[in-house]
């Protein structure tokens, strides 16, 4: 029997490799959008869901689960960018950041854990970021938000790993997708202590996005850990010095770290 898989955001940029990339395996793939009706080029069907709205993740998940019958593997991969000094960046947007990024997810687990339980099965994957693992400047909130992400995933695989459900996190690097274009940008603000090294900041990260990794490495490296027994706790994917500079975090003294981070920024 194929399986079935879930996969929040999946109308474009990595959500939709994926969805792609698993269609053609064979799997029953839903993905989904806040505006399912305006993507007209979706290989795979696509389910209203705001992440930020209970009632519409109740609503998604009941969709999913009446034309399919079940749930087996759920891929969080909503989320979007936000960028700007902290000091300036409205509290409005921060909270919708982790809105999306944060408590959506959560919710979306909650509405399947229910389901999954009833099977005895399931795999839930978490799409975060290498982001995550370290204080980046002017993009704090985002880092805060997909970190926070990482450790309610190492909390909850516990919880439910004797009910036969798998939960796992996967931090993706820079990858060529529209993700700058959906950012959040607090505006640099001419004559802000900030102007300068935020704007050359903010053109220095939209270059990474640019000539990010091919988002196809995302789908291959999630239909790798789908074939997996047992999956781990974290996976990392991206350029080797994206990666590397987790390690180096790791090892580093705190402030030989943070010294480099700004060099690499020019700060």
């Amino acid at each position: 029997m194929s399986k079935v898989v879930l996969i929040t955001g999946g109308s474009s940029g990595i959500g939709k490799s994926i969805g792609e990339f698993l269609h053609q395996k064979g799997f029953v793939v839903y993905g989904t959008s806040r505006n399912p009706e305006k993507i007209t080029n979706s290989i795979f069907p696509l389910v209203a869901l705001d992440v930020r709205d209970k009632q519409s993740i109740f609503n998604c998940v009941a969709e999913v689960i009446q034309k399919s019958g079940r749930l087996d593997i759920v891929i969080n991969n909503a989320g979007v960018g936000i960028t700007g000094p902290i000091e300036e960046i409205p509290t409005e947007e921060i909270r919708n950041n982790f809105e999306t990024n944060l408590f959506g997810p959560i919710e979306v687990m909650k509405a399947v854990l229910p389901q999954m339980r009833e099977q005895k099965s399931g795999l839930i994957i978490n799409i975060t970021s290498i982001a995550g693992y370290m204080g980046l400047p002017y993009r704090g909130i985002y880092s805060a938000s997909k970190g926070a992400l990482e450790l309610i995933t190492e909390a909850l695989r516990m919880e439910v790993k004797s009910f036969g459900i798998q939960i796992t996190n996967v931090a993706p690097g820079d990858f060529a997708t529209n993700i700058a274009a959906g950012r959040y940008h607090a505006p640099v603000v001419k004559g802000s202590a900030y102007e300068v090294p935020y704007g050359n900041t903010l053109k220095e990260m939209d270059s990474h996005v640019d000539s990010g990794s091919n988002p196809n490495e995302m789908a291959e490296a999630i239909f790798a850990i789908i074939q997996t027994e047992k999956p781990k706790v974290h996976y990392k994917v991206g350029a080797f010095m994206q990666k590397f500079s987790i390690v180096l975090k790791r090892i580093l003294p705190d402030t030989v770290y943070e010294k480099m981070l700004m060099n690499h920024y020019k700060l």
